[in-house]
């Protein structure tokens, strides 16, 4: 039986019944980065350094040597990248289990359109649920912001006013709270930079997606694009960061199953 599910699983994406659809934004020396006060230390930019191309530095082999920050790109934030989740589990120590999950996806792209600010709040949720159910256990929750759409242009994707705040969208506290305390998921995942709002430092506490989220063992995904093309119930999301040894974190390809 369960070789059957397998064989027509294979047989879905290989034969176009399930689409397969790629959340993961291209990693380049464009791709925006968080950028703290300077006062704290700050992540590195993505830069590729050519090792040989089929040249006289190495004749047959194509290879480069990369260097960038953990929470770079489209990227997992684990639960020991907040001082909340300290013990909660760096990235090699989240089972493999644990990356895959069903897709409930939240569409606030007209509402983020009239206001930047805006939060993900329970009554979404519940909204989400009165027309699908209960989130299951075990999910991704994926906020639709439309923000993908401004990842080329690393000011509008930040969205900084003349005082040097950022107006970008997030998860709310009181969301955060329902999530990890009434419902049972794997985490949440965003199209911005960072789960929490830009102005999300002025808030009490400050962060709370990150404080909440990671402080319950739960993760993260930012930086995630396409899913306008996900239906709100029904789909399927892997997300694969490098088993990186006492990782906070990890650059990840991020994919969808989706019922053609």
């Amino acid at each position: 039986m369960m070789q059957e599910l397998l064989n027509s699983l294979i047989s879905g994406v290989q034969g176009g019944g399930l689409q397969v659809i790629d959340l993961t934004q291209l990693l380049n020396e464009d791709t925006p980065i968080l950028e703290l006060p300077p006062q704290w230390g700050q992540t590195i930019k993505y830069k590729s350094h050519e090792i040989s191309k089929y040249d006289d530095r190495g004749p047959f082999w194509y290879w480069n040597n990369f260097e960038t920050g953990e929470h770079t790109g489209t990227h997992l934030d684990s639960p020991s990248h907040w001082a909340s989740g300290a013990d909660k589990g760096t990235v090699d120590e989240i089972p493999v289990s644990g990356l895959i999950g069903p897709a409930v996806v939240i569409d606030m792209v007209t509402e983020c359109d009239v206001n930047p600010d805006a939060l993900l709040e329970p009554r979404h949720l519940q909204d989400w649920e009165t027309r699908n159910g209960q989130i299951p256990k075990g999910a991704w929750v994926l906020q639709g912001t439309g923000w993908a759409s401004r990842f080329s242009d690393a000011d509008a994707y930040k969205n900084t006013d003349a005082e040097g705040m950022s107006h970008v969208p997030g998860i709310s506290k009181e969301a955060a709270e329902f999530l990890t305390q009434e419902r049972d998921i794997l985490g949440v995942g965003v199209e911005t930079v960072g789960t929490d709002a830009g102005m999300a430092g002025t808030f009490d506490p400050p962060f709370p997606n990150h404080n909440i989220m990671h402080g319950s063992g739960n993760m993260g995904l930012t930086s995630l694009t396409n899913l306008d093309k996900l239906p709100e119930s029904g789909a399927i999301v892997i997300a694969l960061p490098l088993k990186i040894e006492g990782g906070s974190g990890s650059p990840v390809r991020v994919i969808a199953i989706v019922a053609g």
